[in-house]
Formats: C-alpha cells, structure tokens, sequence
C-alpha cells in the first residue's frame, strides 16, 4: 500500500496548490498530533484547508478533523511569523521531494520535506531558519537542520532546472548505469535482482525527473522489453531508439498532467476479502471511510498500464488531484477512527451484558438457596431420630467434660469401625459456634439406607473380629452427592433446626422478590453509567469525519427563516448594516429597527417576482423580536416594541451638513409600530434535504413562484394594512411635491450653508448609542455658525443661484483653510518691543539711566550685541521661544490639512452617496437590480435553497446536512429539534455545548432511535450521525446574543417531541 508521496505526486501537488492558495492569507495553524498540521487559508468567499503529514502527504482537505486542545511550541512560533500573512507562490524544488511556500513575496518561506523522516522547516528571505519540527544532525549527504542555521537548495534534485532528454542523455545514462553494476560485483556485492530491475534502477537514479512508475507505464504503451539489460542496448542502436521515444512519452505525459489547473486522479483498490459491494455499483466512488468492501492500494495522477490491465484491481477516478489524495488518506483515516469508536461502543456493551449477567446470577443464587434450604429442612424431618440420637451423643460427650480434640479423635475412630451414630457426623466440629455437621439422605433415600444399615449394639468393640472389621471398613461409602452436610445447632431440638431452615428458606424467598423488582431499575442505573463512561471515551477520540459543510450567502449575516418562509437579515455591525442596504434592500423588502441602544438592523426579503406583495403579521413581528434582542434590552431584560417601513423610505442622503457615518441610514415617513418584542430565542437544528425529496414538503415558500401562496398567507396582512394605506393615501399625495423639492435641494446643497433638519427625517444608526452621530461637530469644523434661517424661500433662491455649476464650485472654488489664521501666529520680534517702551513715557530715574546706558554702548554695533546677548544667554533664550512657536504653527497647520482632507473626503462621500442614492431611487421605480459588480441578488435568491431547508424531516427524506439556526421561539415552532433561550448568565458558547451535548447523549439511549427512520417522534440514525459529527465552536456562531438560560423541556430534542405536535408536556422545563 502506498504511503508517502513520490516525487510526481509533490510536482502535481504543488502544481494544484498553486492554482488554489495564491493570494489567500494564512488564517491559523493547528496541529492535529505531532506529525500532523492543518492550515487555513482565507479570503471572502474562499476557503481551503492544507492538511500537511511530514514525510507523507500534503493536499487540500474536504473534511472536518478535531484539533489538538492546545497548540505546540512548533505551531506557536509558526503562528508568529505567518498568521494573516498572504500565500503568493507554492513550487516544487527541482524535481525533489520538497514544496516551498512563499508567504509576503518570499519574506517567510515554508519548506514540506517528504523524504526520509521527513521534516517541516521555516525560513527568512535569506534562508535562515526560524523554526523546524525535528533537528538534523550531520550525516553522509545531509547537512545539519537546526534554528540559526542557513537551508541549503543547491545540492537539490535539478535545482538549476531540468536537462532536457536527449540520446546522448539516456546514453550516458546507461553507461553510468552498467559501471555501476560492473563496480558492485568486482566488489563482491550480491545482486538480487536483475532484468528489468537493473534498467529501471538505472533509469531512476539518472533521469531523476522521471519516476519509475510512469518508466514501467510507457513500456507497457509502446511494448518494450523492460527486461532488456543495459549492456545490450548500448550495443543496439535501435534499443536506443526505442528507449528514447519511451522516454521521450513518459515526458509528455508529465507535461500534461500539469497542463490543467487540476489533474484528474485515480485511485487503485482491490476488493476487500469476505466484503460484499455496495448497492450502488463498483462505479459510483465510495464515501469517505466507508469504503468497506475496498483496500485502497495506490493513487496516482494518470492511469498506470499496468493496473489497467489487472482484472483483479478496481480504478476509482476523481477530479482533482488533490480529491484523489484526500480520499486516499481520509478513507483509511476514517476506517481506523470508525474501528477505534466500534472498539468502544462494544466495550460498553460488554459491560452492560456482564452487569445484566450479574443481576441474573444473584437471582439464580437466592433461588437455589430457597430450594436448598427447603432440601436440608425436609432431611431433618425424615431422619428425626438419627438427628437427635447424634445430637444426645455429642451432649452427653460434652456433659462428660471430655476435651473437644479427644471428642473429634473418638468419633473418627469409631467411624472407621462403621459406627452408623459417628457416621452421620462431618468433621471437624464446630463446637466454638455450638454447631456439628451432619450427613442427611434426603427422604427417597432413607429406606434404602435403613435396609443397607446392620448392626448390632450389643456387641463390643472386643468381641468384632479383625476380619469383621476389615470388611466393614472396606464396605464402599455412599456418593457425598446423595447426603445433604447440614449444620444442626445442639441448644436447640431437630425441629426447631428444621423450623430454621424453613424459615431462612422464606427470608430467601422475599429477597428474591425484592431484587427482581430492584433488578431494572439497577440495570437502568448501569446503563446510565456504562453510557456515561463512553461519552468521556469517546471525548478522547476523534469523531468520524465529515465533510466540510459549505455554508450558504446569507449565513454570514444574523439570519432564519420565518414561520411563513420568509428569509430574515439582520447585520451583525456596522459593515454588515452597510452591506445590507446596498446589496439586498430591494423593492418590495422591509426594513425592521428598534429605538434601543445595539438594535440590530433587519431586513425581510419579499419574493422578487411578486415584489408588492405584502409581508404576513407573524413574520414582521418575528422579524422586530430579533431586533430588540440583539439590543441592550436583552441583558436588561426589558421587552420593547420595534418598527418597521418599506425599502423606499431608507435612504443614505443625510440633512444639509450631515454625514452618516457607517451602517447609518436616513427614514422618511410613517413608521409602522409592532408589539413589544418577547425576549425569547431559540436554538434548534434546520435540516437541508434532496431535490428529489422536495416534492413532499407541501409549505408556502419565499420563492415558490405562485402568487396564490403569497396572497393566502398575506391575507391577514392585507386587510389590517388596508384602512392605513386608505389613511396615508392623500397625506402621500400632499407631500409629494414637497419630497421632490427637499431632494433637488439636499444634491445642490452647499457645505457653506446650514440649513435647518426636516422634522420628519430621523437618523437610525446601527452603532451604539455612546457614538453619537457627528453631525453637530461636523457642522463647526467647516461652517459658519449663522443661526439657520427662518424663510425657506430665501434658501431656495441661493440653492437655485448656486445650482448652475455645483461640481465646479465643489472643485474650483477656494475656501479659506483653517489653517491660515495659525500661520500669522508668531513671537513678537525684538524690534518692536523697544519700540512700544520708547513710545510709553520714562519716569526720572529711568531717562537719567537711559541716558547713561547709551553713553555706554555708544560705539557698540549690532555684531558686537549679539555677540554678548549670546553670551549671556538671551539668544538661546529667544531662539528656543521661535522653535517652540514654529512647532506649534507646524502642528495646527497638520491639523488643519487633516481636517481639511476629512471636509474633502467627506464632500466627495456626499457626492457619491448622492449619485448611488439617485440610481437606488430610478431602480427600486423600476423594480431591476443595481448597476454594479456584485452578482445579481435575485440570482443569488434564486439560488438559495430555502425549499430544501426543513425543520422536521418526512419519511423518505433524503438528509444531506444539518444547518444550526438561531431565531425568535415563535419561527422554530414545526422544528424538531429546538431549545429555548432566554437572558441569563450562561455563555452562549457552553450552552450551546451543553444542548447540542444532550442531544447526542439522547440519541445513545435505548428506545429514542429509530433504526427504521419511520417514527417521526424519535431520533433517526442519519440525524443522530449529524449531530454527533457538528462542531459546536462552530455552532454556536448562530447565536446573535452573548449570555443566555437554556430552558430543555421533557425531551432533548424538543419541546413536546418531534414535529413540534408529539409528546405535549412531558416533563418539566428544565433551566440551566
């Protein structure tokens, strides 16, 4: 069985690597055991993992594998110079078993060994090496591996580049080739194998490019004799010649498995012996790790000829290299995983058999003590006079002072002369417990013994003959089997020993009763623990593996499905919200928003074939209860109402002088009020079904095509919303115009001017509360502050006098910068400040000294005074007082142009917005998708599989996956598999752990599976095989709230069992 990559597996490997991991970043790291490493790469909308086993494998995997609890020292340091960093090249060294990994543009380097032990070594820019998985110590051709020191790649396998194949090549090839062999036996060397093993050993280690597999696969092709000696073809030039166009196609066919982004892969397997095929035929490839009627032998990226040709082998064929590749090793991972929890579970149920035998044996034993009991009872009564004519001779023994060694001594002796007293008597005595012995026949086989019984009491022992004697010891004792060893107690008479027995053969009897009715319930109780101690063991192992579930568009966003199929979003934060908006507002949707601090933003997608439809009541307030839990009510725990308006009342137009930062939104208009919300979530599990089992799945759906289903279900909605749209109508149509106006004045709107905010425009943002909207100090970094004017008619004439060239003036027209009046700023120079003295006037003693300091320094010139305020320090005194004012100038007038540059962005922000916002408004009267880059989002509607997401599997259901889903407790009301959240303390990743922990523990029970998938109340095997294949890290993604209380009712898998209709009230709600 092939193990370890060869050196085609690395170079078309790499080759698919390439194609996928370029330009994706590094995510994380994890290691899987010491050997094993996974890495994630990522980018929007594309992620692989690499599965790296050192010395064996490297390829991308589809499957899910527990990580290790804790990371290694090895992966820590990798994580430290590669996490988040971007993969730009994946190449093979040569034609060697090596892949590097070029991370930042060859910044880091990441080089996969697969040879020897193989080994995982991390290098700089120059080749340094920063990290390892094992050191190397020097040896014949291999340098020393250890941190610090320098990766050597120039003595590589065609480091340099590959030679090109020519005769003269393959000609000194076969020349090395017969020296070789011709040194090894003038050395003494044994050669076992000859033949075609000299040539394509010879091949191998020449050409090195060329793997001796595809060398064997072209002679099969063109029928050469790979037995042929490398002697006789240097001698033939027309061996030559066919041997170089061998060659020559075994390099074509290199070249054409690299030709393609991804290479088709085969897998070569045998037959598993005693394992019958699957029903689906030899042709359809088996699921990973349940191949158990095939032994995977060989993979390889072309067909090998002589596999072809064994009947005996089956091919497996795959689309990709790297698929091949990780069905290869995941099936056999898979096999030994499900053999090690097969190894468990049958443990468990040893135990559980042992513990059932052992309540079995005890009544087995209490009952044979009753029938016992009963036997030695009824033996007292039928041998009465034997019983107590023993019984007097021990007393009047013991009366007699005798000494209990010489009583034993005396009652041997005289049942070696066939004493028929001594001989019912079982030594030793148990005189310390006032207790002897006794050997009893039961009541048939006393007849027979008193007819066999002769003796004669008269006689003494001097008067019996030694032949006598000789023969009444000879005389054969009767089998121990047909006398019962009773224990007579001597203080009390042989009917009361009988009456003892009786009555412990009754105490025995009701022991009995007790421990079969305590026998269930202590088999329940070892069930329980046998379960127990294999849901620890089975912590410690590895689950099966799964494939990666590829998640769907919308599972990014907070989302469910409503009771009514409507698709709900809600924005995590303030990009989402953005997102949102732009990409999936559409005509006919709703907008959903709660006046609480954190509210989330939700949207309710209408059908886009019916885009005028109305929204049903329940799914506007399910939609509004999402909201306000994701707000600060649900850790207040104070319900509040939400609302709601259509698509075309948001808008991204701010008021004049306003801007909006991310995630914010303007409404226009009535808003719709709902109900308080309950704070009541819940977490359940929507099941994703087969297209072919859809068809029994009867419900109304987002994208059902059929207007009768919408209409149906919106009728409540129709004709509450009907006497409010009649009440809106002439409001609607007054204040048409007026909308019309404010917005050609909101796109001519000059930064200059501050116009006073519409009353009936609010701003909902996204953020929290505590930023508040910076619309106040936007206005004082770039605007005048006039009181807003009072006329709205003098507005309109400057907005009309201004409209002729509104991106002109944006652009052309010079405003004043903020940073100019700082630029004046400055010290006061030395001249003027003599000058202000001068003009004051001096006082007496000041003339009398001016006078004299200018007769002073009379003949002293301006060299000569700067000259000495230097040095007496008045020039660094002044000097350090102009940098300080210069560094301050410098750092307002920065300030100033950042500002400046944020009034520009935000100017050029408005303009864009503007324009998106024109374009929204023309598209959403039209009802067609936006102009832009993004794929089409009824496309993308439309290739959601909303029909295919169920909350109860019917019968006959084909189950592909299970999807988990957190919605309000009204939406999961026909899940069957649910728990309901309310505002605790408990963090939402443990309770979910815990659910989805009780779930899988149910499943384990006797009596809850349903092996026949019939019963829609109880688990069905491929549920149980999803939930105990799902991650719950991941799981507990869904929940769009940080601490929760779980409330579990009577059954795990839901409250009144599954369907949502079965098992009303049984059990209690449960709190946790």
């Amino acid at each position: 069985m092939k193990q370890r990559f060869s050196s085609l597996d690395v170079k078309v490997i790499a080759h698919e690597l390439s194609e996928s991991l370029v330009s994706l970043r590094l995510a994380n790291i994890y290691d899987l055991n010491s050997k094993i490493l996974l890495l994630k790469f990522a980018k929007p909308d594309n992620r692989q993992q690499v599965l790296i086993e050192s010395g064996f494998r490297c390829h991308l995997t589809d499957f899910v594998r527990t990580t290790a609890p804790a990371p290694s020292p090895f992966v820590v340091r990798l994580r430290k110079f590669l996490k988040t960093r971007r993969c730009t090249a994946v190449s093979q060294i040569g034609t060697d078993r090596i892949i590097e990994f070029q991370f930042s543009d060859g910044a880091y380097r990441l080089y996969l060994e697969f040879f020897a032990s193989g080994n995982i070594i991390l290098t700089d820019s120059e080749l340094k090496i920063l990290a390892l998985l094992r050191n190397v110590t020097e040896g014949e051709s291999q340098e020393e591996q250890r941190i610090g020191l320098a990766y050597t790649l120039e003595n590589r396998q065609n480091f340099g580049g590959v030679p090109s194949l020519t005769k003269e090549r393959v000609r000194e090839a076969l020349k090395t080739t017969v020296q070789k062999t011709a040194a090894d036996q003038a050395a003494g060397k044994k050669i076992k194998k000859k033949g075609a093993d000299e040539l394509r050993r010879g091949l191998a280690t020449t050409i090195t490019e060329l793997p001796p597999i595809l060398v064997d696969h072209v002679f099969r092709l063109a029928s050469f004799d790979p037995a042929t000696k490398p002697s006789e073809i240097l001698d033939s030039e027309t061996l030559l010649d066919n041997l170089f166009q061998c060659l020559k196609q075994a390099r074509d066919v290199l070249e054409e498995v690299t030709s393609s982004a991804a290479s088709k892969g085969y897998i070569i397997a045998k037959p598993r012996p005693g394992a019958a095929a699957p029903a689906q035929g030899a042709d359809a490839p088996p699921k990973p790790g349940k191949a158990t009627h095939l032994l995977y032998e060989d993979f390889q990226p072309f067909l090998p000829k002589q596999f072809e040709d064994d009947t005996a082998l089956q091919v497996l064929s795959f689309d990709g290299y790297n698929k091949t590749v990780d069905e290869f090793f995941s099936s056999l991972e898979g096999q030994r995983l499900e053999s090690k929890l097969s190894e468990r579970e049958a443990a468990a149920k040893r135990k559980l058999d042992a513990a059932r035998q052992d309540q079995a044996k005890r009544i087995d034993g209490l009952h044979e003590i009753q029938t016992f009991n009963l036997r030695k009872a009824a033996a007292i009564e039928a041998n009465i006079e034997r019983v107590q004519e023993a019984m007097d001779s021990v007393n009047g023994l013991i009366q007699q002072g005798m000494d209990w060694h010489d009583i034993n001594r005396l009652i041997e002796r005289e049942q070696k002369r066939g004493n028929p007293v001594a001989g019912l008597i079982k030594l030793p005595l148990k005189l310390n417990e006032n207790t002897i012995t006794l050997l009893l026949g039961e009541a048939e086989e006393e007849e027979e013994a008193e007819e066999a019984a002769d003796f004669d009491y008269d006689e003494t022992d001097e008067e019996v003959s030694d032949d006598e004697e000789e023969a009444e010891t000879s005389k054969p004792k009767p089998p121990p089997a047909k006398n019962l060893a009773i224990d007579i107690n001597l203080g009390m008479s042989p009917w009361n020993n009988a009456s003892e027995y009786y009555d412990q053969k009754r105490t025995a009897a009701e022991k009995e009763q007790k421990t079969v009715l305590q026998s269930s319930y202590a088999l329940k109780s070892a069930e329980q623990k046998i379960a127990e101690d294999l849901r620890k063991g089975l912590k410690h192992e590895k689950p099966i593996l799964q494939p990666i579930r590829k998640q769907m568009w919308f599972e990014k966003f907070t989302w469910f499905i409503s009771s009514d199929g409507y698709l709900v979003l809600g924005g995590r934060d303030a990009q989402q919200n953005e997102i949102l908006y732009k990409r999936y507002l559409r005509k006919g949707d709703v907008y959903v928003h709660a006046d609480v601090q954190g509210a989330a933003i939700v949207i309710i997608k209408n059908n886009p074939k019916t885009p005028d439809a109305p929204i049903p009541p329940s799914t506007l307030t399910q939609a509004g209860h999402l909201s306000v839990c994701c707000s600060s009510a649900w850790d207040s725990k104070a319900g509040m109402g939400a609302w709601w308006v259509n698509a075309d009342q948001v808008s991204k137009t701010a008021a004049t002088g306003e801007y909006l930062q991310v995630g914010s939104f303007m409404v226009r208009g009535k808003r719709n009020l709902l109900p308080p919300a309950l704070l009541m979530l819940g977490f359940g599990l929507i099941f994703r079904i087969s297209e072919q089992s859809k068809a029994k799945h009867v419900k109304h759906r987002l994208h059902s095509g059929e207007l009768s289903d919408a209409g149906s279900t919106a009728a409540p909605m129709s004709a509450s919303e009907s006497r409010g749209q009649d009440a809106d109508e002439d409001e609607d149509s007054e204040s048409d115009d007026e909308d019309q106006e404010e917005n050609d004045r909101r796109e001519r709107a000059n930064p200059l001017q501050s116009h006073a905010a519409d009353q009936n425009e609010t701003t909902e943002d996204s953020l929290p509360a505590d930023l508040e909207p910076p619309s106040d100090k936007v206005e004082t970094l770039d605007l005048s502050e006039q009181p807003p004017k009072a006329n709205p008619k003098s507005e309109e004439a400057q907005d009309v006098d201004e409209e002729a060239e509104p991106e002109s003036d944006a652009e052309s027209e010079h405003i004043p910068s903020p940073a100019a009046p700082a630029s004046r700023v400055g010290t006061p120079s030395t001249a003027s400040q003599p000058a202000k003295k001068a003009a004051a006037p001096l006082k007496r003693g000041q003339r009398n000294k001016a006078k004299k300091m200018a007769a002073k320094y009379k003949d002293q010139d301006e060299e000569d005074r700067a000259l000495m305020e230097s040095l007496i320090g008045v020039t660094a005194g002044r000097q350090k007082a102009e940098a300080e004012a210069a560094a301050k100038a410098q750092r307002e007038a920065e300030a100033a142009a950042a500002q400046e540059r944020r009034r520009l962005q935000q100017e050029r922000a408005k303009r864009e917005i503007a324009q998106h916002e024109e374009v929204r408004r023309l598209m959403l009267e039209e009802g067609v998708d936006m102009p832009e880059d993004e794929p089409s989002e009824a496309a993308a509607l439309e290739a959601t599989p909303l029909d295919l997401l169920v909350g109860t599997p019917l019968v006959g259901d084909e189950i592909l996956e299970a999807i988990p889903i957190c919605a309000p407790w009204n939406a999961l009301a026909k899940m069957k598999y649910k728990a309901k959240l309310q505002p605790g303390n408990t963090k939402k990743g443990k309770a979910v752990k815990e659910i989805v922990e009780r779930w899988r523990l149910v499943a384990g029970k006797k009596g809850v599976l349903d092996e026949t998938a019939m019963d829609p109340e109880k688990i069905w095997p491929r549920e149980a095989e999803l939930i105990k294949g799902m991650k719950v890290e991941e799981a507990f993604n869904c929940v769009p709230v940080g601490k929760v209380t779980v409330m579990l009712g009577g059954l795990a898998f839901g409250e009144g069992g599954g369907g949502g209709g079965g098992g009303k009230g049984r059990g209690r709600g449960r709190s946790r």
